[in-house]
């Protein structure tokens, strides 16, 4: 979930030649690939950043996206996390309303490597329920695992998702705004 969130920042601050490996560092020693120790020097190269700010979603988007009826809103959090059963991070549990759970470690193997593409693909497109990945915010807790679920998506070939990065923490932060408790509800049903 780290390498995801630097994945994403690195692409946020336009650095698109960026990857992560599939499993990791533990597949890749696993696989008897090479390794060197000791330190590696590179020539120092400017770097100069450009923000793409559509890859986010701001506070003030996510919460006019409430009522709009086509932003699918995404929370990244383990179920329990989301129905406000167990929460032991933020002061609020719950989940923004009309939002859906899918848990991030949906996408990989227990050896944590990604799903098959096709598996992937499939299981994230029952979560969006027909939404185009260019209306769909991920969040989390703090914005760190919701870059897994945007990784996936990228990986899936369903790119274009943003981050709505101030997540769960920024959001249940002020009692004004709403919170629901429990399982997802169909949008339709209410």
């Amino acid at each position: 979930m780290f390498a995801a969130r630097l994945w994403w920042m690195l692409r946020y601050m336009g650095h698109d030649s960026v990857a992560v490996l599939d499993g990791g560092f533990a597949k890749w020693g696993r696989e008897g690939r090479p390794t060197r120790s000791g330190d590696e020097r590179r020539a120092a190269t400017a770097f100069t950043a450009r923000v793409n700010a559509g890859m986010v979603a701001s506070l003030d988007e996510v919460r006019a996206s409430l009522d709009d009826g086509v932003t699918r809103l995404v929370d990244a959090r383990s179920a329990e996390r989301f129905e406000g059963v167990h929460e032991p991070l933020d002061r609020t549990p719950g989940h923004i309303p009309g939002a859906v759970n899918y848990h991030y470690q949906r996408n990989v193997n227990a050896d944590g490597t990604f799903l098959p593409v096709e598996e992937l693909r499939n299981q994230l497109n029952d979560a969006l329920a027909g939404t185009s990945p260019d209306r769909v915010t991920m969040y989390c807790g703090s914005g760190v695992t919701a870059c897994q679920n945007l990784l996936a998506m990228q990986h899936a070939g369903l790119a274009g998702a943003k981050l709505y990065v101030g997540s769960w923490s920024e959001w249940s932060a002020y009692p004004e705004r709403p919170v629901e408790q429990g399982p997802a509800r169909d949008r339709e049903s209410g």
